[in-house]
């Protein structure tokens, strides 16, 4: 996007991609399908991004959503918007997305270079003058202006292994931590293990931070959540190792934040957020007036996906042999309270590998959020995830990353 903008107002224009072939990433968003944007409007849009979200308004009202479907409309990529606003290319082919940029820019006289990646910046008196690749080694492309669109360090593969935190260093600027974003967690115990595979929809999960008390050998059951950090309604799923799916990643942000400080984090499920705690008693007493004389374990199925009925009963205590009518007051509370909470301890999460997004990256207080340029080096423009933003999944993040790219990509050729 800032090659091509670029280019489009008359600048000649290198793209030097580090990777045999460009968008590498950009084909495996969104699970392949590449969610371009979302139908949010703008406050909305920018409250996904939490502290971040304010340096982006410059760019968004220079470019945002309705300007970026219009824009891959013209280069024949028609999009449709689905559950929860996001925006998805028709085909739902995110190599038609690449192919598009692509021809785009080609069409734009922008040279592309493949297996050419950047080894530093050349800067003299505080000015950018060139980059020096290492591929052939010591070629020198000398430059007006030089534009890091780099990427962060998730999915490394794909050739954002933060190459571009270290350009930024070299010219002065400050790096915010970084550390991996909409990433999954890692859980305590056996119970998410036992409910590998199983997708749960329609539920809220909340995230607790502070100190606990020792958890039980399951990771549950003894954990009394601190200060609530987050929380998020919507789908989830549990893995071999944890926790994954939209609003698990979704609060992943709070969770990597708290275990950097060592601090005890919990994620607490309500499996019933459309009932609140009355109304979900009542149903139970409904429940149990009237199947009375069936079993604990069968009476769950009416509560209960099949793969979750063993775990609840393990993690009440009631006998899955028990008849509904003698299940005491005490242990219909028992069930009513672990259908409303039920509580897995965080112990990590996975890898920059398995992490959408990157958090942290160049310190946006040293960029200009009307240009994108660098305050500290004439010429240096910074794009996308690079920079210390981040937001939720649905489109946020790749909307930034074209809006940037839009601005410091035209500003640049100025």
């Amino acid at each position: 996007m800032a090659a091509g903008q670029a280019a489009s107002l008359g600048a000649e224009t290198l793209l030097l991609e580090k990777m045999d072939r460009p968008g590498r990433k950009l084909r495996i968003t969104g699970k392949g399908r590449c969610n371009l944007t979302n139908i949010a409007p703008i406050p909305e849009f920018i409250s996904h991004f939490g502290h971040s979200g304010k340096f982006l308004r410059q760019a968004f009202a220079r470019f945002f959503s309705s300007e970026l479907v219009a824009f891959f409309e013209e280069l024949g990529v028609h999009t449709l918007a689905e559950r929860g606003g996001r925006i998805f290319p028709v085909e739902g082919q995110a190599q038609d997305v690449v192919s598009a940029l692509v021809d785009w820019v080609d069409k734009r006289g922008v040279t592309l270079k493949t297996g050419s990646p950047v080894e530093r910046l050349l800067i003299e008196n505080r000015r950018v003058i060139g980059v020096e690749v290492s591929c052939p080694p010591g070629q020198v492309y000398r430059a007006e202006a030089v534009i890091i669109a780099t990427g962060g360090a998730s999915y490394p593969a794909t050739g954002s292994s933060g190459d571009g935190y270290r350009f930024a260093q070299s010219a002065g600027h400050t790096i915010i931590p970084i550390r991996p974003a909409l990433v999954p967690l890692e859980t305590a115990g056996q119970v998410a293990a036992r409910l590998q595979g199983l997708s749960l929809r329609n539920v809220t999960a909340r995230v607790w931070v502070g100190p606990q008390p020792a958890p039980d050998a399951e990771g549950t059951g003894t954990l009394q959540p601190g200060t609530k950090q987050g929380e998020a309604f919507g789908e989830m799923l549990f893995t071999h190792f944890g926790l994954s799916g939209p609003i698990i990643l979704s609060l992943s942000r709070q969770v990597v934040d708290a275990l950097r400080l060592d601090q005890k984090v919990t994620i607490s499920i309500d499996l019933k957020p459309a009932l609140d705690e009355c109304k979900l008693d009542a149903r139970l007493l409904r429940d149990l007036d009237e199947h009375g004389k069936q079993q604990f374990r069968t009476l769950l199925k009416g509560l209960l996906p099949a793969k979750l009925i063993p775990v609840c009963i393990d993690l009440t205590g009631i006998s899955p042999d028990k008849v509904a009518h003698q299940i005491t007051a005490e242990e219909r509370k028992r069930l009513r309270t672990w259908l409303k909470d039920f509580r897995l301890q965080v112990t990590g999460h996975r890898p920059f590998t398995q992490a959408i997004i990157t958090a942290g990256g160049v310190d946006t207080r040293e960029v200009d959020p009307r240009t994108m340029a660098s305050r500290l080096v004439e010429g240096l423009y910074f794009a996308g995830e690079v920079l210390d933003v981040d937001a939720d999944t649905g489109g946020y993040n790749l909307q930034a990353a074209f809006s940037t790219g839009w601005l410091a990509g035209r500003c640049a050729a100025l």
